[in-house]
């Protein structure tokens, strides 16, 4: 994430009708704003007060106890899909959030990833063979033509898929008519020049899925890192299929009361926090308001601390301090996070900045190695079958349980968003969603 604010003038620009929000001293341009991932919007909550934090937990900890006392795991087996949303920034300075990399180092970073990743954990796969996948939503604005090809080359060879991530509106409010403009450049570009995203059926505009840049969804991190009130809007008029921004960081301003949760955004789009409530989906109702909105798991989670007890919250952030376990697989499991009517087929999206050189153990090294051992050694034993999947996998998988599909959903990776375009696309939905009107 953005690093935290420094002394502010007594000047103000405007975010919202009413609202104002403190101009920052002098800074660096806005495209060296990088994202540090949670660690920065934590810093910043550890020095606010107490009840502050205990206001930001508030507004979904009445949620979080209903979902306790209703959600049920199914009876074994339950199918597992589990997506690696991996906030991929490789210009990222941890030691200072204005900084940027040099390219010879961000060239040197992503050629080992893409060395380095598939021989350390090719050995893991889940129940049809496929590795554990990063989705690697890239930031639109740090836009480098010879890190993505090297990228796209290792999506290609099995490793993961390209969506779109975006940092604005850190020096001042954007506005909609450049949000929208750079969506669609980024967007047209992944697909032209480095033959990324999707396409319904397998025609139309290239569709994609969406991670915003310091969680600011739709301007709602308190004024910072957005200004675009109508960003749902945008996001659906340029062909986003979902959105895996949430969950924010522990006392992230961005947090709302809806979690662990698959679901439709409440219309019209263009309203604030249009995200912030909507209709959970379900089997038997084909999906009508895009982009869908996907959540990763949010839980509270108790642990020992030198022989005391400990509350932690979790939020499916990948660190090497707070590496993958196989006790942190179970609760993202006990989130329940599924189609109504489909129990036996949890979501679990995931979230990192993978190219954070802080995290490689978390990554690729020694405690990612242990998890995945643990996690897929064990499923059978546990009644898990594991499904490795993309960001698009997931929610292709998703629209087949709103169809009421059945059996394996392997066999939905692939249901109605393609990666290629197809000369007479036929399509897959027998039960309305082939009503899908995703924007252009």
């Amino acid at each position: 994430m953005h690093s935290s604010r420094t002394a502010k003038s007594p000047s103000s620009s405007r975010t919202r009708a009413g609202k104002s929000r403190p101009q920052e001293s002098s800074r660096t341009s806005p495209s060296s704003e990088l994202t540090k991932g949670a660690r920065v919007n934590n810093r910043r909550a550890k020095g606010a007060p107490l009840h502050r934090k205990a206001w930001l937990t508030l507004r979904w900890l009445p949620s979080y106890v209903w979902q306790r006392t209703t959600r049920r795991i199914p009876i074994a087996p339950v199918h597992l899909m589990i997506a690696l949303a991996d906030h991929f920034e490789p210009s990222i300075v941890p030691e200072n959030g204005r900084a940027r990399a040099s390219h010879q180092e961000q060239q040197r970073r992503v050629d080992l990833w893409c060395r380095e990743y598939p021989t350390a954990l090719t050995k893991w796969r889940d129940n049809e063979g496929h590795p554990f996948k990063h989705t690697y939503f890239y930031p639109a604005e740090q836009y480098d033509k010879a890190l993505l090809d090297r990228l796209a080359n290792h999506c290609d060879a099995g490793w993961g898929e390209l969506e779109i991530h975006l940092h604005h509106g850190s020096e001042a409010p954007d506005t909609e008519e450049n949000t929208r403009r750079q969506i669609i450049h980024f967007r047209d570009t992944l697909a032209s020049e480095h033959g990324a995203l999707s396409y319904l059926d397998g025609s139309g505009r290239p569709r994609y899925a969406f991670v915003h840049g310091n969680f600011a969804l739709a301007n709602t991190a308190a004024g910072y890192h957005c200004g675009v009130d109508s960003e749902m809007q945008i996001l659906a008029d340029t062909g986003c299929y979902a959105d895996m921004t949430l969950p924010p960081g522990r006392f992230h301003p961005a947090h709302i009361a809806k979690i662990n949760s698959l679901y439709e955004c409440s219309t019209p789009l263009h309203d604030h926090g249009a995200h912030r409530r909507g209709v959970n989906l379900e089997a038997g109702r084909a999906p009508s308001v895009f982009p869908l909105m996907v959540e990763g798991p949010l839980m509270l989670r108790f642990g020992g601390l030198e022989g005391r007890l400990s509350l932690g919250i979790e939020n499916g952030s990948l660190t090497s301090k707070d590496p993958p376990t196989l006790y942190r697989s179970q609760l993202w499991k006990k989130a329940a996070i599924a189609v109504k009517g489909r129990p036996d087929w949890l979501f679990i999206k995931l979230q990192c900045h993978g190219m954070d050189p802080r995290d490689r153990e978390s990554m690729w090294g020694a405690q990612m190695r242990h998890f995945l051992e643990e996690l897929v050694s064990g499923a059978a034993e546990r009644g898990e079958i594991l499904h490795f999947v993309t960001a698009r996998e997931m929610v292709n998988i998703i629209l087949a349980a709103c169809d009421g599909r059945e059996g394996n959903p392997t066999e939905y990776r692939n249901y109605r968003l393609k990666r290629i375009r197809v000369a007479n696309p036929v399509s897959c939905g027998s039960v309305g969603t082939s009503s899908i009107a995703l924007h252009s």
